[in-house]
């Protein structure tokens, strides 16, 4: 706004100051609302938001009859202006402010109304997810319950058929897992501006268990479906089997009949016909081979289900006739075999038998080693155990072969004569018969050893193998059901994990909880440490036994490991996180307070843990916080105001709303101090027991009304003032009855409310207090105005006066209680005058009067509305009134009232009942019975302006200057050095100015002295007169002149109020003496103020001390 406009139209200023608060204020308020983001889907955090928005709401509400106020000033004041400008700049600011309401209003309803429906998608959510997390653990207990089935067709039936059942409900289940999924995507869709991680990890769980039943079910049914079709072919598969053994059998007996008639070995066709016939034989049994095996296996099975049935007996007998058949046909093949090579040729043949079967060793030996190395994991282990036992079938089949050929070269080499030899071996060159004997038999020997050695080697080999295998699948099935375990816990607590928000977005109060929840958290996990310890020993015992893991086991265990260390880092990250949170915005420390300035301002703190202030751009300190420098050049603005009392009142109620302190009500107030403990009124506190009590109370304060309290600012600014009153020597110690005073005096409560609550403080368990205890609460409560530099008007700062008022109202009692003390309370001494005046001021602030003021002009009339009592239809605003403005016709000195409410009919008549009294009195009689009042005051250094001494100086030292004939000097702001002579000549200036300064003060200070001396004297002889009078007399005057301002108590704090005539325009002066003298510390200790009372206050009570005045002087 052009400065120009600001001369010409003053009150567009306040206008103005107001509008950008105002406007200030939604603007934080709108970006607050933006930046507030919920975790989507927890209940507990949306409700806490929802509160919030509400009280925001309130506040706005609140703050309504300030956006009222200010558009009614607007109309005033583009009523008295008649310039255009500033007529059309008020209307724009106006339209511009109801706008940003009217934004911010519909902001918050409709962030309420998005919570609200949050609140509610997230209900139904979570009622869904509640639903198919029950399925999915149903669905788990019946898959987990499930038990080995007995090998029977009955039992593989029956759970083919809970299979399919399971199945069934799965499906109708898939619904309630499709809802969940439905609405978390709507949450996550709708809702993605505030976080969302909640949702989407409990949805991906739910999702992944899904898909892994669904997985296990599959197998398991495929599974049984196989194995109730094999046990439904079992026994036709039985039968068949057994009708073959019985052809075979048939067949071998006709061959073996056929091999055992005399001279066979001489029909060479005969024998290859037999052989022929034989081998079609021995193929057929090699073919039934498997069939034999997969039999006896499933018998083996149906048998261990059927135990102790009469259907197992019969399964067993058949079994052992079956097993009897095969083995007797086996045998018989060998026997025809045997009979059928026992000819000419027959070492031929026996050599071909062993060479074959040393080639299908050496071709089993490969393919045993080619089955090496052990896999690396469960499933490939299990393949290679299929295959061994394969394997070990195929050997089991060969042993008879083995050994037939190995005994029946045993006794044909034990049979034959060597003459008989000699025939059968004949070599291409002569030899004799023995060493053609003997070559026969070295050869067939060295080849049975070699068959019989490469055969148990194998054997061997083969069973070395299997014993790996075994071992390896025990372990390997050991480290999978541990690393399944392990990933469970590991993910259990991955899911806390990621519930975590950020510590930066955690409330003060919570740190601690949390950081209790992350320790429990630790302490949970600690056992994981054995699991990961033993899971990684599962893995060194593999290795060592030569086990190679697979990639995907290695794979595996570096996830886990990775996991479980990044979960230890994770946490002891966040336990750090939360103590240093905790240490540096935590109830025990200050750090959180660094927020309360801004650049270039930084918060420090001194050794006794004292804040002080850095401006870096200037690279200064000041004990006084930037917003509270501000706060007090503001205050200089109400120094226009004449009246004292009103002037302190004024000034305190500024800072009341600046400490946020008019929103402290008097039981949040006792609550925060008994949390704290703070029962001893006689103990020091120190700075961090101060900001931990006001963060308490601010705390409870931003819960009521989230927008209008800054915490960190509030408590900062709220110490400050604290310290300012009660420390200025910056100790670091307060008083407890000092803090109290000073936070129950500035409270939102009802007047004698805080009378009662502050008398209690000083009284004794009895309920008494004596002139001690009430000089401590006296001497507390004169600092708050003496802090303003108002001390003065109130009596200065010596509380001697107003303790011996209140004993003489109370008839020189040693003790008074709280009834007496409450009585002389309403008297308004002078002393504490102010404090019901504040409470008066505040409660005209919202006001409204339909009246015009006589002098401005202003209609209606907001705050303090004054009602002339000699004149009809008169009314003054407070503006006008404390600035000491009259209209013509109208004096000072003329009766008025006072009102801070609406006034009544009954006293409007009342009015105009005195009104027309008053009429008929004459100006003597007004001049003759003025009535005490607040009387108009000096504001500060009010009088000389110390810039018009100093150009009188100048002036003077000119006029001697051009006397003596010398160049004339420039004036003061062109003085610059022009000659030899203007460095001293501007050096006699700047020590004439120096000079006249001191002296100014000096004078200012003994102007004070004197007027303090007059009113001692004054008091001194009002106490003498009253000594000279009798007992009793001196006790009702005691009482009635104890407080010259009785004529402004008030009835009731809800009644308007009845103010007394206001005097003629005498001046008194303000509180120079407290200004100018220099800084006292107000922090007396303990010691120094009891002595100070026991010297005022002798043991002789009830004697009046010559010499010290006894009654107070209003202002």
């Amino acid at each position: 706004m052009p400065s120009s406009l600001l001369l010409e139209v003053p009150a567009l200023a306040d206008f103005n100051r107001a509008w950008t608060e105002l406007t200030d204020w939604l603007s934080l308020l709108d970006r607050v609302i933006k930046s507030q983001r919920v975790m989507v889907g927890d209940l507990e955090d949306i409700n806490e938001m929802i509160i919030k928005q509400k009280a925001t709401l309130q506040d706005l509400e609140q703050r309504r009859p300030q956006l009222e106020e200010l558009i009614t000033a607007a109309q005033n004041l583009k009523n008295k202006t008649s310039n255009q400008e500033a007529r059309t700049i008020i209307t724009d600011r106006i339209e511009r402010i109801q706008s940003q309401w009217d934004e911010v209003q519909e902001h918050l309803q409709n962030r309420r109304q998005q919570l609200n429906e949050m609140l509610k998608d997230s209900t139904q959510w979570l009622e869904a997810k509640e639903e198919a997390e029950q399925v999915l653990g149903q669905a788990r207990a019946k898959l987990e319950s499930w038990k080995e089935a007995p090998y029977t067709v009955d039992a593989i039936q029956k759970k083919i058929t809970e299979t399919k059942q399971l199945a069934k409900d799965l499906r109708q289940w898939q619904i309630n897992v499709d809802v969940a999924n439905d609405l978390a995507l709507k949450l996550l869709r709708d809702y993605s501006a505030d976080d969302t991680r909640k949702v989407h990890m409990i949805t991906e769980n739910i999702n992944a268990s899904w898909a892994s039943i669904h997985k296990r079910l599959s197998e398991r049914e495929a599974a049984l479906e196989e194995t109730h079709r094999l046990l439904q072919q079992f026994p036709l598969d039985l039968e068949k089997f057994l009708a073959w053994l019985t052809e075979a059998e048939t067949t071998a007996n006709v061959l073996q009949d056929a091999t055992h008639k005399e001279r066979l070995l001489e029909d060479s066709k005969g024998v290859r016909e037999l052989m022929k016939q034989w081998q079609d034989l021995q193929g057929e049994i090699e073919a039934h081979t498997d069939i034999y095996h997969n039999l006896d296996e499933n018998g083996q099975k149906v048998l261990r289900s059927l135990e102790g049935s009469d259907d197992a007996a019969l399964l067993q007998r058949r079994l052992d006739n079956m097993n009897f058949k095969w083995s007797e046909l086996r045998k018989k093949s060998l026997n025809i075999r045997s009979h059928l090579e026992a000819s000419s040729d027959q070492w031929k043949r026996l050599h071909l038998s062993l060479q074959e079967l040393l080639v299908w060793l050496q071709l089993k030996d490969d393919e045993l080693s080619r089955q090496a190395p052990i896999g690396g994991d469960f499933p490939a282990v299990q393949k290679q155990n299929d295959v061994h036992r394969a394997f070990k079938r195929e050997l089991k089949t060969k042993e008879p072969v083995i050994m037939s050929t190995l005994e029946t070269v045993r006794i044909f080499l034990t049979e034959q004569p060597l003459e008989g030899l000699e025939k059968l071996y004949q070599e291409p060159r002569e030899l004799p018969p023995e060493e053609r004997a003997q070559n026969v038999t070295r050869l067939l020997r060295k080849q049975a050893e070699e068959v019989n050695t490469q055969w148990e080697k194998l054997n061997v080999h083969s069973a070395d193998w299997q014993r790996k295998i075994d071992e390896a699948l025990e372990r390997l099935q050991e480290l999978q059901e541990a690393t399944d375990e392990l990933d469970l816990k590991l993910r259990q607590a991955e899911v806390i994990k990621g519930s975590w928000q950020p510590v930066g977005d955690l409330l003060i109060d919570s740190l601690q909880d949390h950081l209790e929840k992350v320790k429990a958290l630790r302490g949970e996990i600690t056992p994981l440490k054995e699991n990961v310890s033993y899971v990684n020993d599962l893995a060194r015992q593999l290795t060592t036994l030569g086990i190679q893991l697979s990639p995907y086991n290695l794979n595996t265990l570096e996830d886990l490991n990775t996991r479980w260390k990044l979960l230890q880092v994770a946490i002891e990250d966040r336990i750090r996180q939360l103590h240093e949170a905790h240490r540096d915005f935590g109830p025990a420390s200050q750090h959180f307070l660094s927020t309360s300035v801004q650049g270039p301002w930084e918060r420090a703190i001194s050794p006794n843990k004292v804040p002080y202030y850095i401006n870096h751009e200037t690279q200064t300190t000041c004990w006084d916080h930037p917003k509270m420098t501000e706060l007090y050049q503001s205050l200089a603005d109400l120094n226009n105001v004449r009246f004292s009392a009103y002037r302190t009142a004024m000034k305190l109620r500024r800072l009341q709303k600046a400490l946020c302190l008019d929103l402290l009500s008097l039981s949040a107030a006792c609550d925060a101090l008994d949390q704290h403990n703070l029962k001893q009124n006689d103990q020091p506190m120190d700075i961090l027991q101060v900001i931990n009590c006001l963060t308490t109370i601010y705390d409870r304060l931003e819960q009521e009304h989230n927008n209008l309290v800054n915490v960190p600012l509030c408590v900062d600014m709220c110490l400050n003032w604290l310290l300012n009153v009660y420390d200025t020597g910056r100790t670091g110690r307060i008083r407890v009855l000092s803090f109290k005073t000073g936070i129950i005096s500035l409270c939102k409560a009802h007047l004698e409310d805080k009378y009662r609550y502050l008398f209690k403080q000083v009284a004794s368990s009895t309920g008494f207090c004596d002139q001690r205890r009430l000089g401590l609460l006296l001497h507390d409560s004169i600092q708050i105005p003496r802090q303003l530099g108002e001390v003065a008007s109130f009596g200065g700062s010596n509380i001697e006066p107003s303790v011996r008022s209140c004993f003489q109202f109370a008839n020189n009692k040693p003790e008074i209680e709280a009834a007496l003390f409450l009585d002389w309370m309403r008297l308004e001494p002078q002393s504490m005058v102010w404090l019901p005046v504040l409470h008066r001021v505040a409660a005209a602030e919202t006001a409204k009067h339909q009246a015009k003021c006589n002098i401005c002009k202003e209609c209606p009339i907001i705050g303090f509305r004054y009602r002339s009592l000699k004149h009809f239809n008169y009314d003054i605003c407070q503006s006008c009134f404390f600035s000491g403005r009259v209209a013509k016709g109208h004096k000072m000195h003329y009766p008025m009232v006072e009102y801070c409410t609406p006034t009544t009919s009954g006293e409007d008549v009342r009015d105009f009942a005195k009104v027309l009294k008053n009429k008929f009195r004459t100006k003597r009689y007004f001049a003759k019975h003025p009535r005490m009042g607040y009387l108009p005051v000096q504001t500060v250094l009010e009088g000389d302006n110390m810039e018009t001494n100093l150009q009188a100086e100048y002036d003077r030292l000119k006029q001697q200057h051009e006397h003596k004939g010398l160049s004339p000097l420039p004036s003061p702001p062109e003085m610059m050095p022009t000659s030899p002579q203007s460095p001293r000549d501007a050096e006699l200036i700047a020590e004439a100015k120096l000079l006249r300064q001191h002296k100014g003060r000096l004078e200012a200070r003994m102007q004070i002295l004197e007027d303090h001396n007059k009113q001692l004297e004054s008091q001194l002889h009002r106490l003498r007169q009253l000594l000279e009078q009798p007992q009793a007399e001196a006790k009702v005057n005691g009482t009635t002149v104890s407080s010259p301002s009785t004529s402004l108590q008030r009835s009731d704090s809800s009644q308007p109020m009845l103010l007394r005539v206001v005097g003629s325009q005498t001046s008194e002066s303000m509180g120079e003496e407290d200004l100018l003298s220099p800084p006292q510390d107000t922090s007396t200790g303990l010691e120094e103020v009891m002595e100070q009372l026991n010297h005022s206050f002798p043991s002789s009570r009830g004697r009046n001390t010559p010499g010290k005045p006894m009654r107070e002087d209003t202002m």
